[in-house]
């Protein structure tokens, strides 16, 4: 494949990762309306956020991010060499150790409940009533993660073979249970039964996203031969790279565990304001750096043993790509952030000064947006280079960073309050902010002493930066024009301006990227 055929192939791809990311995050995002309107920042709205983050060590351990790095590289260059038997043998091999292993876990889970509660969010077991009901749905949602790992192992397959659309839409089937479980029983409930009501909405999604996705796997996967296939080179190789892999994700686990056990001293609605700002702030990195990420990958892959010039090429693209759209996101969410919120979220039980902190969490996050949406091209790179030790040592390093200033500036935060909101959980954003430029800047040495140089450009990323901020200022402009207006209609009208004032405005700075985004809708129009 050339190397303009190779990129087009990406920029396809990426289209169809990003399309299927871009349905189910804007599912939710509905989730996430409906939820505010019935719970708002309510400690009840906390309990089933934890509910769903403390059984996610599978999700984490053995999903999506395990996968990538160990199973696709292995699978999809077996693919390329045209050994289809040996390709669906370990696919068979590595399920069947997955359900294995998710299994068990699964079990242990759903026995030790209060253990986990007490160990990982230590404040609440001084609330008997938050300990009780998160135990219970935690107890329920724990098989949910285990069919999310099958789902991944499902994706897995999907990438390898170049359908990229329908692994990334299937969560849209996860939220929308949860949604419909929200509108059947919001009414009905107390808060206590709803909580419970929603975790068993999330049971039945997992299913789902899992299930949707089994009818492309068999047709895909004609020579799948689930069984107990551990000698094969294939099998060992991807469990020998799952090692390290698990690693890191261990790492980002960990940090999610440190997260929560800090939350949980602080005020009762902290979880609730972390899980909305992080719903906001995940959009962007899923939309642009895991689009890219994932499609690169198994082309990286099949890249793997060649000379690294056209493996430089792609990351270089792949690069600008995420800049030129994460750049006028990350300015938006710290100039425009409560626009966004309170036009989503604003109703209901969410009022004026949930929008304040919100906003406040979600600038502390994007101050590390594009250093988190690149580090998962990088993460991508060194998996396609097998190389899965070097991101779970730096993920490491990140977590005890993250740690550290999360710690260091909640604290003094948490007693400072605006609106009768403390701002502990502002502090924590922050640090993880902060430690996402770390990481990133860790991973792009190693990377650089592996392949040379790349990168989207100083210069480039000057223009979007001045193409974004005017863009952004003035739209804030327009916001002080129009006090007094529902929230949804403020968002209505500056959002859509701010976009197009970017746009013009990259265009004017000689910015390429324009031209490329605008030419592939100029081409779907004449179609």
């Amino acid at each position: 494949m050339s190397d303009a055929a190779g990129t087009r192939t990406g920029i396809r791809s990426a289209h169809l990762v990003a399309a299927g990311i871009f349905l189910s995050r804007i599912a939710g995002l509905v989730r996430e309306i409906v939820a505010a309107g019935y719970l708002g920042t309510s400690a009840v709205a906390s309990v089933f956020r934890v509910a769903l983050r403390l059984p996610n060590i599978l999700q984490n351990l053995l999903g999506e991010g395990t996968l990538s790095a160990s199973f696709i590289p292995v699978y999809s260059k077996l693919l390329e060499e045209g050994r289809e038997e040996e390709a669906g043998r370990v696919a068979g091999g590595i399920f069947a150790l997955l359900c294995a292993v998710a299994g068990a876990l699964v079990l242990i889970g759903i026995f030790l409940a209060p253990a986990l509660v007490r160990i990982f969010v230590p404040g609440y077991a001084t609330r008997p009533e938050l300990f009780e009901l998160t135990t219970s749905a935690v107890r329920i949602v724990f098989p949910m993660t285990g069919l999310l790992v099958l789902s991944a192992w499902a994706l897995g397959i999907l990438n390898s073979h170049r359908r990229f659309f329908v692994p990334y839409v299937a969560p849209v089937l996860w939220n929308a249970a949860i949604i419909a479980t929200l509108i059947a029983f919001g009414g009905r409930l107390d808060p206590a039964g709803l909580v419970k009501a929603l975790a068993w909405g999330a049971l039945v999604g997992g299913a789902l996203q899992f299930g949707i996705q089994l009818p492309w796997v068999f047709a895909l996967e004609r020579a799948l031969r689930i069984g107990w296939h551990t000698r094969l080179a294939g099998v060992r190789e991807v469990v020998r790279n799952a090692g390290p892999a698990i690693l890191g994700r261990g790492s980002v686990q960990l940090s999610g565990w440190i997260d929560l056990i800090l939350i949980s001293f602080l005020w009762a609605g902290a979880a609730s304001v972390v899980g909305y700002a992080q719903t906001f702030y995940l959009l962007p990195i899923s939309l642009f750096g895991m689009s890219v990420a994932a499609a690169e990958l198994p082309e990286l892959s099949r890249l793997y043993g060649d000379p690294h010039d056209a493996l430089r090429a792609r990351l270089s693209a792949g690069l600008r790509q995420i800049a030129f759209l994460v750049t006028p996101t990350l300015v938006g969410y710290i100039v425009l952030g409560d626009v966004i919120v309170a036009g989503l979220l604003q109703r209901g039980d969410f009022v004026s000064a949930d929008t304040l902190i919100v906003h406040l969490t979600l600038a502390g996050f994007s101050i590390g947006l594009l250093a988190a949406t690149s580090s998962r091209l990088y993460n991508s790179t060194f998996f396609a280079l097998r190389d899965t030790k070097t991101p779970a040592r730096i993920a490491l390093l990140r977590v005890v960073l993250n740690a550290a200033l999360g710690a260091a500036l909640m604290i003094p935060l948490e007693r400072v309050a605006l609106q009768g909101r403390p701002l502990g959980v502002v502090g924590l954003a922050v640090g993880a902010g902060i430690a996402s430029w770390v990481e990133w800047g860790l991973l792009r040495r190693s990377l650089r002493a592996k392949i040379g140089e790349f990168g989207a450009g100083a210069g480039k990323l000057a223009r979007m930066v001045g193409a974004a901020l005017p863009a952004a200022l003035l739209a804030r402009g327009i916001v002080a024009l129009l006090p007094a207006q529902p929230p949804l209609l403020v968002a209505a009208i500056v959002l859509p301006l701010y976009g197009t004032l970017y746009f013009a405005g990259a265009y004017l700075l000689g910015l390429e990227e324009v031209a490329l985004v605008l030419g592939r809708f100029g081409r779907r129009l004449r179609r």
